[in-house]
């Protein structure tokens, strides 16, 4: 038994556009999110005196700020998808949703 709202859905061209968008760009961010952290992790494992050195004449070492920068690019690539999502793919939804009900 198929719901034939569903199968207008499946067959409207924006929601295959849709489907596209959303999925490439999250791999994208994914890829990009696994990139940043597990490189972050190798550098702690394969080069620990770079992350030792000491920035300036205090105690912090190069290594916190680069942390910190892996928390920050999660934050503003979180922050990118949620506008992107919050914009375009609410946009296409909303029209797929709308000539579905027709």
């Amino acid at each position: 038994m198929s719901d034939p709202v569903v199968d207008k859905i499946q067959a409207n061209p924006k929601y295959q556009e849709l489907k596209s968008k959303r999925t490439s760009f999250g791999v994208i961010l994914t890829i990009l999110m696994l990139v940043v952290y597990y490189g972050y992790i190798a550098l702690i494992a394969f080069n620990k005196p770079f992350l030792a050195q000491p920035v300036g004449a205090g105690v912090t070492s190069v290594g916190i700020p680069i942390g910190m920068g892996v928390i920050v690019f999660t934050i503003a690539i979180t922050a990118y998808y949620v506008n992107r999502a919050n914009n375009e793919f609410d946009t296409l939804t909303a029209e797929i949703l709308k000539e579905a009900s027709k």
